[in-house]
């Protein structure tokens, strides 16, 4: 067997589990791995700052269910992935962070940008690991792999010491990894029936990952036979087509308070796949801790999330995967004692999601949002950070298919252009519209020049206000009258495209915005429209003088 080096290992190792792209920020000290990539059969889009690179390995990790791939260098490279390793996280997507590392002989010595990756990455990371020789790579790389998708799937970070990927070893690939699924009991199955069968007010929230479009298609079938509402949880509205007759909304931020009310008056909650955290719990107030007043069905793919906050009546360990595929044996009894609620809730969600409210200036989100709903199409990939902006996306979009929708449930600013650039790389044949704020896009803007140099053309929506304006809306409830450290002045973003040679175009009144988009839509090239909206216009429900007024008691 010829000997490889580590690099050369590493490479081939992740050509055997079938990655399919590589985000990157180069770094002298990882050049043994990127000379491997030189010649590899995966593709390296080189990116700005390694945040950017580590949010669009957490968004191929979303839309595709394997492991996103990312490269760092150490030190500065690894505290800027930090925020990308975040996100994977407390999204519960696969992900795995290679960081280059100093030589072996280094350490202790708080040598040039050391880190201990274990301390740094401990408390966020699934599994964080050194790899000290390199015959040991290929093990590394397939227990990475394993551990990114098992159970409850996350991040993994891998420290490549310098030397070791220059060392040469005699090491056998072993085959390539599998999806780890966990099945339910059949008697867990024939319980849930008699639960669904008893039940006069149930309803589900599917949320969390481990889902497919194999399982949404079987999850809804299942809900068509039992009559069930579904809600889908906070930014994973994907997982069931909104229009589908049996769609609640979504228990997120901001929600319908029919739906709010719904949820608390249930008789039986099923939850699949999703941890009911702080943003879909209404800060953990939708369900008492640790038992709920409701009967709860918990179904989720890690043992250790069950009854880890909310104590179910019934706890189901599996995957949605395998759930969906054990729920295609369960039959609804003659008579359903919550027949028609489904159609009720839906009901209740068109009229919330269908109003069309007016904001102050000559811009109209509303009209926006409205033009989208009528010329996107339906497997259109919708990306977003974090912003009161993302209401509106939230609220009026109709979300029809799975794997359309990035977005970070930690609320992390900056995420929604590189995961826009990634979801476009990802589904070249689809169009990806990015949704994202003024501040939010500025987190992570240079990204934009990622999407220009690997041919991602992406639509970016920037929504701009002016200010930080989730943060100055809280201010004006909290500290009415005293804006503090919340203004922003902004570039012509318009103009940024155009010095990338991309599209831009400034949008300053709703009937400008249609063909603005449609201008954008045939540029052939990476677009942002920039548009310009009202300060005051801060949520669809109330402006800022409004939030001011109600908080000072007028």
């Amino acid at each position: 067997m010829d000997q490889k080096t580590g690099g050369e290992l590493l490479v081939e190792a992740l050509e055997r589990h079938g990655a399919e792209r590589v985000f990157c920020v180069p770094g002298e000290s990882y050049l043994a791995v990127l000379d491997a990539l030189y010649d590899a059969s995966i593709p390296v889009t080189v990116c700005r700052q390694e945040g950017g690179a580590a949010m669009m390995a957490d968004a191929w990790g979303k839309l595709t269910g394997k492991p996103g791939i990312c490269m760092v260098t150490r030190g500065p490279g690894a505290t800027n992935a930090s925020a990308g390793v975040h996100v994977a996280a407390q999204d519960s997507t696969p992900m795995i962070l290679f960081i280059g590392q100093i030589e072996r002989g280094m350490r202790e010595r708080e040598a040039f940008q050391e880190i201990d990756y274990r301390q740094m990455f401990g408390g966020i990371a699934k599994w964080v690991a050194e790899i000290d020789h390199a015959d040991r790579v290929p093990e590394f790389i397939s227990r990475a792999y394993h551990v990114a998708t098992s159970g409850r799937p996350g991040p993994v970070v891998l420290a490549l010491p310098e030397d070791m990927l220059v060392e040469k070893a005699d090491a056998p690939q072993p085959t390539a990894w599998t999806q780890v699924e966990t099945h339910p009991g059949l008697t867990q199955m024939a319980d849930l029936q008699k639960r669904l069968w008893a039940a006069e007010r149930p309803i589900v929230i599917l949320g969390g990952s481990r889902w497919s479009e194999e399982a949404v298609a079987g999850f809804t079938r299942f809900a068509e036979r039992f009559d069930l509402p579904v809600a889908c949880s906070f930014r994973r509205q994907m997982l069931f087509d909104n229009l589908h007759p049996n769609y609640a909304g979504d228990v997120g931020i901001g929600i319908n308070p029919k739906l709010l009310a719904r949820v608390k008056s249930s008789d039986l909650i099923l939850l699949v796949g999703g941890r009911l955290s702080e943003m879909p719990s209404q800060s953990y107030s939708l369900l008492e801790i640790p038992s709920p007043s409701q009967q709860l069905v918990h179904v989720h793919p890690d043992a250790e999330e069950i009854g880890r906050v909310y104590r179910p009546a019934q706890a189901i360990h599996a995957s949605p995967t395998a759930f969906c595929k054990a729920a295609e044996g369960l039959q609804p009894p003659s008579e359903l004692k919550g027949a028609g609620e489904a159609a009720k809730a839906h009901q209740d969600y068109l009229d919330w999601s269908g109003a069309r409210p007016q904001v102050p200036g000559n811009l109209q989100m509303a009209g926006v949002m409205e033009w989208l709903e009528a010329n996107l199409p339906e497997d259109a990939v919708c990306t977003n950070g974090a912003g009161n902006y993302a209401t509106w996306l939230h609220r009026f979009h109709r979300f029809r298919r799975y794997a359309t929708q990035a977005a970070p449930t930690s609320g992390s600013m900056g995420y929604g252009l590189p995961a826009a650039v990634s979801a476009k790389l990802a589904f070249p044949e689809r169009e990806v519209v990015c949704f994202a704020g003024d501040g939010c896009l500025q987190m992570t803007m240079q990204e934009f020049g990622t999407a220009c140099q690997d041919g991602a053309n992406i639509i970016v929506l920037v929504i701009d206000n002016g200010m930080y304006g989730t943060i100055r809306m809280h201010q004006e409830r909290t500290y009415p009258g005293r804006p503090s450290a919340t203004k922003l002045v902004n570039p012509d973003f318009a103009a940024l495209a155009r010095s990338y040679g991309a599209f831009g175009e400034t949008v300053e009144t709703t009937d400008a915005f249609g063909p603005a988009y449609e201008r954008a839509r045939a540029a052939g090239t990476p677009a942002i429209l920039h548009l310009k909206l009202d300060p005051e216009a801060i949520t669809p429900a109330a402006s800022l003088s409004q939030i001011r007024a109600a908080a000072q008691g007028k």
